[in-house]
């Protein structure tokens, strides 16, 4: 992770400074010496996200071209910055801003993976020039998180399984004021997790139910993640090419978990109750099969007739656990859908769901800088999930109509009727598989876990 410091004079040993170059003749205005034909003999583009290297006496000048917004800007600089020297940031009359630029210098990295055999370090030094230092203690804690959250999105699944993950969520919550309650395969039975048991089943390593408290008093928040740490699509198998990247559907475990250990060690006034519902999905003569029938916690019974729309079985249960408990209200996470690619692309999280959750995850997804849009349950879908069996089934055979809405229709089966719950569908955007982009790197995101914390703190105020 990059280091960030904030200073109220420049350095005055060699450094790198970021400079936003929109206009050559703007540009000229301050630096009097830097004509159109002297930027042009270093090849200064003013296009979006192109950044040029033009000397300033013993120090670099990085041109970071467009009209970008402040996000961009800084991780367009930090992005192409050497570590030899520090990288100068001026946020003079910008105090306002310091907390979100500090987040957008630290998540602008690549995730550090410990699978290369060599790795050069290529850690920043950003520091910030401002009228006066304040506490970033703040923004520090949130990109940490989220960059644990990467980390653990990236690894593959032979090394993160349902046990594995538990005890990794054992070990960050070490010194945070939290409890932790691991249900393994038996207690799982006790407590009649029929959907994550259903899932696990086929797998050589069984599934798992991790329960985080953090009480810091005030309102009651519930989270839950989809937490699959790989998807065959069990015996209703992906094809080989559709598998590839599957370690990634663990996702809105690592996103939930990684919300709750900055909300914990932000101390804010709020109470969560987070539930990661983990399990492998995998093929085998004990799999669950297409058309067997599972019994969820709260005791609707579903006819699993596809065993690759898993996700919504494992989250029945975590969602029909926190209703029990009654919280003020439940925000669950997942990459549930390929259909929320369809319908958004790559970088809109689907938001769905019902009361006053919503606006409170629309009005958090603003202050963070994240991308939901909010998409209709709608009722005329509903009796797709019909069945002459049992309640209802996880899907209907040969309908594409509303895929990512029938997901979530069927949650909707596992809260009460009159809770304040959202539904993300992180499907689109948890995973970038092309070249890094604004604060977001090659491989997992990390998205929502800002809006998460930005909940929590609305809800303290």
């Amino acid at each position: 992770m990059h280091e960030v410091s904030l200073v109220t004079s420049l350095p005055t040993t060699a450094h790198q400074l970021a400079i936003p170059y929109s206009s050559a003749d703007d540009l000229a205005q301050v630096f009097p010496a830097w004509s159109k034909e002297v930027l042009g003999l270093y090849k200064a583009e003013d296009k979006p996200g192109i950044v040029t290297r033009v000397p300033i006496g013993t120090s670099v000048a990085l041109l970071v071209g467009g009209e970008l917004s402040l996000v961009e800007f800084i991780a367009s600089a930090v992005r192409v910055a050497s570590p030899a020297a520090p990288l100068v940031i001026d946020m003079r009359g910008k105090s306002e801003s310091i907390q979100v630029a500090v987040e957008a210098a630290l998540l602008s990295t690549k995730t550090p993976t410990k699978y290369k055999s060599e790795s050069k370090d290529d850690k920043v030094s950003v520091q910030f020039l401002v009228d006066e230092v304040i506490d970033i203690d703040g923004a520090n804690v949130v990109a940490t998180n989220i960059i644990r959250a990467r980390e653990l999105i990236n690894m593959p699944a032979n090394d993160l399984y349902p046990e594995m993950f538990a005890q990794r969520a054992e070990e960050l919550v070490e010194g945070l004021p939290v409890t932790v309650d691991v249900w393994d395969e038996k207690k799982l039975e006790v407590e009649k997790c029929g959907g994550i048991l259903g899932v696990g089943r086929g797998s050589s390593r069984p599934p798992r139910m991790v329960k985080i408290e953090y009480k810091g008093g005030g309102i009651h928040l519930g989270l839950a993640g989809k937490g699959i740490t790989f998807d065959t699509g069990g015996l209703s198998l992906k094809p080989a090419d559709s598998m590839v990247g599957m370690k990634y559907d663990m996702a809105g475990a690592a996103t939930v978990l990684a919300a709750t250990l900055a909300i914990a060690k932000l101390g804010l006034k709020v109470n969560v109750t987070t539930v990661l519902c983990l399990a492998e999905n995998m093929p085998s003569g004990s799999a669950t099969r297409p058309g067997d029938v599972v019994r969820i916690r709260n005791g609707k019974t579903v006819e699993v007739l596809n065993t690759d729309a898993e996700g919504r079985l494992v989250l029945a249960d975590g969602l029909s656990y926190l209703s029990e408990l009654k919280p003020d209200h439940i925000i669950d996470v997942a990459t549930l859908t390929g259909a929320a690619s369809i319908a958004l692309g790559k970088r809109h999280t689907g938001l769905m769901g019902q009361g006053n959750a919503i606006d409170l995850v629309q009005q958090a997804a603003k202050t963070a800088g994240e991308l939901v849009w909010h998409m209709p349950l709608a009722e005329e879908l509903r009796e797709t999930l019909n069945s002459d069996l049992a309640d209802m089934t996880n899907v209907k055979i040969g309908n594409r109509a509303g895929g990512m809405l029938v997901g979530g229709l069927f949650l909707q089966e596992f809260v009460d009727k009159d809770a304040s719950w959202a539904h993300l569908d992180i499907a689109s955007a948890a995973n970038n598989e092309g070249s890094p982009y604004s604060i977001y790197p090659s491989g997992a995101t990390g998205v929502m876990i800002k809006t998460l914390v930005e909940i929590a703190k609305n809800l303290a105020k």
